[in-house]
């Protein structure tokens, strides 16, 4: 199922967490019930339901996705099953990519299933650029790779000493010498997250992302 938020009392006539509800009754609950504003509901009770991966795939079938696992309850072996059997069906295997916080859900996926390299590393990476001026990435390593990250993101720096540890918070945010490490050994393709406002597209665009995700759509339409 392709929803979102962590409770389906986010944006649906339904509450409770995904995992406890079945595929049938999913696809009964109006996904539009709350979208909107608080006392502007254009999608309620339109008949507008929550799509399977399947649904979506035989309904666009020119389009590529990036699909960002979040089902923090599911078994990474049986969501990773489930996800080739869908690809298998719909011959999608070519125009799908996968993205997760959680390590464990692309470790399942089997070798035929592209996927981002994990968020976790992609992080590590960009702070010790960022903070030390090192670039961890193998030269020799020249395969195609994916990374996605936000162009800003804060993060907790903690500082171990002898007698205890220091914490201070700093912002780890693309540049070019970032962009020029992950690139180190060819075959990199970036795609950078929480574009904002048109400021951030044009750092984006400077800096030679390969891709953004933006956070309103409808805003970007006529920036170039």
């Amino acid at each position: 199922m392709l929803y979102r938020p962590s409770d389906l009392n986010t944006l649906t006539n339904r509450s409770g967490p995904v995992s406890s509800y079945r595929a049938q009754q999913l696809m009964k609950a109006d996904a539009g019930y709350r979208f909107g504003s608080r006392h502007n509901h254009l999608y309620c009770n339109k008949g507008i339901v929550i799509p399977t991966l399947k649904q979506v795939l035989q309904q666009f079938r020119a389009t590529d996705f990036y699909i960002d696992l979040k089902s923090p309850d599911a078994d990474p072996y049986e969501q990773a099953q489930a996800i080739e059997k869908v690809l298998k069906e719909e011959k999608a295997f070519r125009r799908t990519r996968f993205y997760s916080t959680n390590e464990a859900f692309l470790n399942a996926l089997s070798e035929y299933v592209q996927r981002f390299e994990s968020r976790d590393e992609t992080r590590d990476i960009l702070a010790n650029i960022t903070m030390n001026h090192h670039c961890l990435i193998d030269k020799r390593i020249n395969t195609q790779r994916w990374y996605g990250l936000e162009l800003r993101r804060k993060v907790e720096v903690v500082e171990k000493y002898t007698l205890g540890e220091a914490r201070s918070s700093s912002d780890l945010v693309w540049d070019h010498e970032a962009m020029k490490c992950f690139r180190a050994s060819g075959g990199a393709h970036i795609v950078l997250f929480g574009i904002k406002d048109e400021a951030d597209y044009q750092l984006a665009k400077e800096l030679g992302a390969d891709e953004v995700m933006v956070d309103s759509p409808k805003y970007f339409k006529n920036i170039k």
